[in-house]
């Protein structure tokens, strides 16, 4: 199983993060790809352990799409046939350690990819949506209050545009998770929080951080 993530995939986000000249740029490129590892998902039932390499830990709140069929070079307008269940997740970052990597031109494994940097909620169908899956409504709170809120209308790259693009470089396998991307209002975390995220009024994920 593999883990690929879109990165800078909602316009307010890459502005609460970037600068002017680099928001141009950004918005106007196919989607920023990087990988995480199957280490990198936090097992149900454990928390986040805040590690000790780097001096923040965010969290970043996304729909997380689960590919179930192999594919290679899938076009657009088929993409759709290679998914059928999606949750919510949340891609841990290690903010300092990126900015410090990025600075550098250096790739981003060690602050994206690193051993539990990324938790599941429970999957649900498409079916079991109930809606088009770019227009999905999705929240995270942190300790109950609202911290951040997304609608996949809002992507920059849209899901099966993502899978399409993304199955040009690799093949897509069943089993594979794809993070879509985080709208704006990213934050860090500390010990003792609790991170709950839902799609519409379903809650799929409840995690403490230790």
């Amino acid at each position: 199983m593999k883990i690929l993530a879109v990165g800078m995939n909602y316009a307010e986000h890459i502005n609460e993060l970037h600068t002017k000249e680099e928001q141009n740029s950004l918005l106007h490129t196919e989607p920023v790809l990087f990988s995480k590892f199957d280490s990198s998902i936090i097992q149900p039932g454990k928390p986040f352990f805040v590690p000790d390499f780097a001096a923040r830990f965010d969290y970043e709140t996304e729909i997380v799409v689960k590919i179930a069929h192999v594919g290679k070079d899938i076009s657009e307008r088929f993409a759709h046939r290679y998914y059928n269940e999606l949750t919510v997740g949340i891609d841990f970052t290690a903010r300092d350690l990126q900015k410090e990597l990025r600075d550098k031109g250096m790739p981003w494994e060690c602050c994206k990819g690193f051993d539990g940097s990324a938790t599941l909620g429970k999957f649900i169908t498409k079916e079991e949506l109930g809606c088009d899956v770019q227009d999905i409504h999705f929240h995270m709170d942190l300790n109950g209050e609202r911290k951040q809120t997304g609608h996949t209308a809002d992507m920059i790259h849209t899901i099966d545009h993502i899978i399409a693009y993304a199955s040009k470089f690799f093949t897509l396998k069943t089993g594979d998770l794809i993070f879509t991307g985080t709208p704006v209002g990213v934050g860090p975390v500390k010990e003792g929080d609790i991170i709950e995220a839902y799609i519409g009024e379903k809650k799929l994920l409840n995690l403490k951080v230790k």
